[in-house]
């Protein structure tokens, strides 16, 4: 029997029509599937996140930490769909974020929309189906708040695992409005900032996304002050599961998730080294660091093992004389227990050091003696420590294009 000559056409459109209102919706997806353009690894390992098979996107949950995007959104609606593989499993979304991590966490400051596997439970505190709050210095007026910060949903409407959730996220002029399969149910207002990059975050949980896709909206007027801060080029030289790239002279320096830490051993005082890849002359390194113990202290070799070093010592006079070639930096650095964020520029005659924000230092090598190749750093100590957030910019040559997990 022949179909009739019409019925053709007919099939051709149906065809497309999807398509055509795909496209139309103005919808547009955040991963191909196949590999990360579009995206930079934050301070993750390269088998922290990959693409399975199915093209779904996987998340181990190790370390913690987040991959966001290259280009930085304002107005937005971003929807994604996302299943924990493994009951009391931990994840988030984070909009409106900066570049990099914040001083002593391996998050970024943004405001965060919980990803949470049911089995986690609630309590007055936090639910597990959609809570939204900023962190690490950005805020957030919660619509349905409980006293602090932290905006609750007015139904639990989550899926236990292995189920799929659908999140639908709209982000417009410092509002966030989250839908959780299809039903609206919390909402942020007037964020600091709301301007920034999308992240997805790694927390202990294996997750597992797809559909993940952005409608820009509109831009409205935003200051400088509204906007995260923007891409620096820097990149992570820590990957928070083991100690690949790094050389150690102890097995006290372990690595101990998004920290590297340097472990108390009781009646000993053995120090050890911990020597960086090389790194490049002319460039910019970011470390935090905190001290476990009263009477701890580090030393930095920032030329390598042969010669010249800082000593971080947060009990040492604030105003002392420079001893020898150690120079002293303490008078930034926060008590024992607390994080410090120390910025070095390295340059071949020298460096200059910010201490938690404040110029600590600015060293010329001997006259007779400059960096002509790369280098690595050495740091040195014999009490318990942790350090973390570990960042280079090359400054010497333009970088080369290349996956953002270094693979």
């Amino acid at each position: 029997m022949r179909l009739p000559f019409f019925l053709p056409a007919l099939l051709f459109a149906g065809l497309l029509a999807p398509l055509s209102a795909l496209a139309e919706d103005g919808f547009v997806p955040l991963f191909n599937g196949k590999d990360f353009s579009g995206w930079t690894n934050v301070n993750c390992a390269p088998s922290t996140w990959s693409f399975n098979e199915e093209g779904l996107l996987v998340c181990t949950g190790k370390p913690i930490g987040e991959i966001r995007t290259e280009r930085m959104y304002q107005n937005f609606i971003l929807e994604l769909e996302w299943r924990h593989l493994v009951p009391k499993g931990n994840a988030g979304v984070f909009v409106w974020a900066d570049d990099i991590t914040a001083k002593g966490q391996p998050f970024i400051r943004g405001v965060e929309i919980q990803v949470l596997e049911n089995a986690y439970g609630n309590t007055k505190s936090y639910t597990t189906h959609g809570d939204i709050f900023p962190i690490h210095g950005a805020k957030m007026k919660p619509t349905n708040g409980r006293g602090g910060v932290r905006s609750f949903p007015t139904e639990f409407l989550s899926n236990p695992s292995p189920e799929w959730n659908h999140y639908r996220i709209e982000c417009n002029d410092g509002t966030i409005k989250l839908w959780v399969n299809g039903t609206k149910v919390n909402e942020g207002r007037e964020c600091l900032p709301k301007k920034g990059y999308i992240c997805l975050e790694s927390e202990g949980g294996v997750v597992h996304y797809r559909n993940v896709r952005i409608k820009e909206l509109p831009d409205t007027p935003v200051t400088p002050e509204e906007t995260a801060i923007a891409d620096r080029g820097y990149e992570t030289f820590y990957n928070g599961v083991d100690l690949s790239g790094w050389q150690r002279s102890s097995d006290r320096w372990k690595a101990k998730d998004w920290n590297l830490v340097f472990t108390e051993k009781p009646n000993s005082d053995q120090g050890g080294f911990l020597i960086s890849k090389d790194l490049s002359v002319h460039s910019r390194i970011i470390f935090d660091i905190r001290f476990l113990s009263d009477s701890g202290s580090l030393s930095l070799y920032p030329a390598g093992l042969e010669r010249q070093f800082i000593k971080f010592d947060p009990n040492a006079p604030k105003d002392p004389p420079e001893i020898l070639t150690t120079p002293y930096v303490s008078k930034a650095l926060e008590k024992p227990g607390k994080w410090n964020r120390v910025e070095i520029h390295r340059m071949s005659n020298g460096l200059k050091m910010k201490v938690n924000g404040i110029d600590s230092l600015e060293w010329l090598w001997d006259v007779l003696w400059t960096l002509e190749t790369p280098t690595p750093f050495a740091f040195s100590t014999n009490s318990p420590l942790e350090m973390a957030n570990f960042y280079i910019k090359d400054e010497s040559s333009p970088p080369p294009a290349k996956d953002p997990f270094g693979r």
